[in-house]
């Protein structure tokens, strides 16, 4: 018993020893960090969402700045390129007859689909992608992308329907303001 408590307080004072940090007050460090995109500067990087094998996921590419909806969406029916195919991500938005286009406006992107999504085969999750990858492209009026409306507009369907992409990349619809 008395070799257990001795192991025992030995180990706590260890931890608590060992913790790193000193009695000498700050210390000079160097220039300061950098690398962090300043609140209201461009990015050079959009966010572009495959689906690999635990859901729908964000990948960087880089850009021209500023990075708009079109530009994203183009990246987005790209596909995947090699290293991200090797970690497995593939595309769930289906080939179509015309390209889907995006346009920004208001804290807001209108996304044209050129099929219903009824017809899309897979949808859901190409859907997903399509408005995830929209919402997180630089959108006028600073708004945070989980926040940005997605119109979409279906071709040969009445009406608009409006959706969001959630920080965790699942798209929820919009409540009628009404």
């Amino acid at each position: 018993m008395r070799r257990h408590a001795v192991a025992l307080t030995a180990a706590l004072m260890a931890v608590g020893a060992g913790c790193g940090v000193g009695t000498s007050g700050p210390v000079p460090a160097g220039p300061p960090a950098s690398g962090l995109r300043a609140p209201g500067s461009v990015r050079s990087y959009a966010q572009v969402y495959f689906v690999g094998p635990y859901g729908v996921q964000a990948v960087a590419r880089r850009v021209t700045p500023p990075a708009g909806p079109q530009q994203a969406l183009d990246l987005l029916l790209a596909g995947p390129d090699a290293a991200e195919r090797a970690r497995g991500l593939i595309t769930e938005v289906p080939p179509m007859p015309g390209r889907p286009t995006a346009t920004a406006g208001s804290g807001a992107v209108d996304l044209y689909l050129p099929v219903p999504v009824a017809r899309m085969n897979g949808g859901g999750l190409g859907v997903t992608q399509l408005v995830c990858t929209v919402a997180n492209a630089v959108v006028p009026g600073g708004k945070q992308p989980s926040a940005v409306d997605v119109r979409v507009h279906e071709a040969a369907t009445p009406g608009i329907w409006t959706v969001r992409c959630t920080a965790s990349g699942n798209v929820l619809p919009v409540p009628d303001a009404s």
